[in-house]
């Protein structure tokens, strides 16, 4: 395994990526699964799907800012980030469990509104995920040098993320979601516990030193593009989260077949939504190792994210006017899953070289409030679409949101990634 590790084998970066690829798997089942529980089963109102989502956001304020400051300076079970990642992995893997449990929960605590149980529920489980997630992306940044080999790291990361993201949704689309969350429970739990035993973490986070570079260099953190990245990530999100939550009102009005009883629209909506998504995480784990990264080599990482974000933005005004069918829907959430592919591999290896490497967890953990502050804020779309006529009011809003992030994204400046290129492309000359 140590030599796996220092030659950075394949096999090694296939590892490393397996605890993300838990946490990302616990994140299709809510993705696939909350909302449609929560508006099939217990028969909530798409403000309050939203309340219950908002959860996730107030869990991840502090949960990843906290724990990502604490893994920078704490040591303990042999590693920096293996406890938290077993901690949280373990505490997800239960709370998927309990998801499609929420009235014997209830009826234990001698609860009788259910609402309130969901968000106990939803929120155990995105405090878990955020236990995890900091950790498992800031292990990566430990366990690999700067330039063209992190940006592998990452961007294995998302192809085998998203591989079994893919395999979640089809689950739930061709078994049923509650098979997706049964196996959930087993790959949250083995995917979390098992890799990080296999993997050495360094004792010290040194301080890294490019040839072109001095050590000031190095370690110093660039406050000002950092604020750039992270408002342009924000957009993004905005536009992601919201279309997650929301989109099985969009789903309900223009997709599903006309006249169909309430069992039979229950069904017809689960399954497009896990398809739709299938569909946009098959193109979101293939980019990024096979398209992005070389792109990103030739081009710019930031201005390949910039496009790949112009064009969700693109797709989502689309299917605004178009997705009237779940055909239409399908083929247009693969055009998504480009933006999809940018935003969840490429910010993560921008961000890690503009900050100071002994504290990568904390970057992390602020780099999250990127994401979860936006992702509190969708709340708000809940309640306007409760009052809209038309429901494609969704990607309207999601489609600006995007195009907004495509903008801010040029102003975030490449150059020190472009300086960790140059030795590798000119030895490719």
């Amino acid at each position: 395994m140590l030599d796996m590790q220092r030659r950075l084998s394949n096999s090694f970066y296939a590892l490393t990526s397996l605890p993300a690829t838990a946490m990302g798997f616990a994140l299709c089942i809510q993705i696939s699964a909350l909302s449609w529980l929560l508006s099939t089963k217990y028969y909530l109102d798409i403000h309050e799907i939203g309340i219950v989502w908002a959860a996730g956001p107030l869990a991840g304020i502090l949960g990843q800012v906290i724990i990502g400051f604490i893994s920078d300076k704490t040591w303990f079970w042999g590693g920096r980030r293996r406890p938290f990642i077993l901690i949280g992995g373990t505490l997800a893997a239960l709370s998927v469990f309990l998801l499609p449990r929420i009235e014997v929960v209830a009826d234990l605590l001698g609860v009788t509104n259910l609402l309130v149980v969901a968000v106990i529920i939803a929120l155990t489980l995105d405090l878990s995920i955020n236990i995890s997630f900091n950790p498992t992306r800031s292990l990566i940044a430990d366990v690999t040098p700067e330039g063209q080999a992190r940006t592998r790291g990452y961007t294995w990361m998302q192809t085998i993320s998203g591989f079994w993201g893919v395999m979640a949704y089809l689950i739930g689309a061709f078994i049923d979601n509650y098979a997706l969350i049964a196996i959930g429970v087993i790959v949250v739990l083995a995917f979390s516990v098992l890799p990080v035993f296999l993997v050495q973490e360094p004792r010290e986070l040194a301080p890294e030193t490019a040839a072109s570079a001095t050590p000031a260099a190095a370690t110093s953190t660039d406050w000002g593009q950092l604020w750039r990245l992270w408002t342009a990530h924000a957009f993004s999100w905005f536009g992601v989260q919201a279309m997650f939550v929301y989109i099985i009102a969009f789903i309900q009005q223009h997709v599903v077949a006309a006249g169909a009883t309430a069992e039979q629209a229950a069904a017809q909506s689960g399954h497009v939504i896990a398809i739709s998504f299938a569909v946009m995480n098959v193109v979101g784990f293939l980019l990024p190792a096979l398209v992005l990264a070389p792109l990103g080599a030739r081009i710019g990482r930031v201005r390949t994210q910039a496009i790949c974000i112009g064009i969700m933005a693109l797709a989502y005004f689309a299917i605004a006017l178009f997705a009237r069918s779940p055909a239409s829907l399908y083929v247009l959430m693969a055009v998504v899953g480009i933006g999809w592919a940018a935003v969840v591999s490429l910010p993560f290896a921008i961000m890690s070289e503009k900050v100071d490497k002994r504290r990568m967890g904390f970057f992390m953990g602020l780099f999250n409030l990127s994401v979860v502050l936006p992702q509190l804020a969708t709340t708000g779309v809940g309640y306007v679409l409760r009052d809209a006529a038309d429901k494609s009011l969704l990607f309207l809003i999601c489609g600006g949101c995007l195009a907004v992030s495509a903008v801010l994204w040029t102003f975030v400046s490449d150059a020190r990634a472009a300086e960790a290129l140059e030795p590798a492309l000119a030895n490719s000359h």
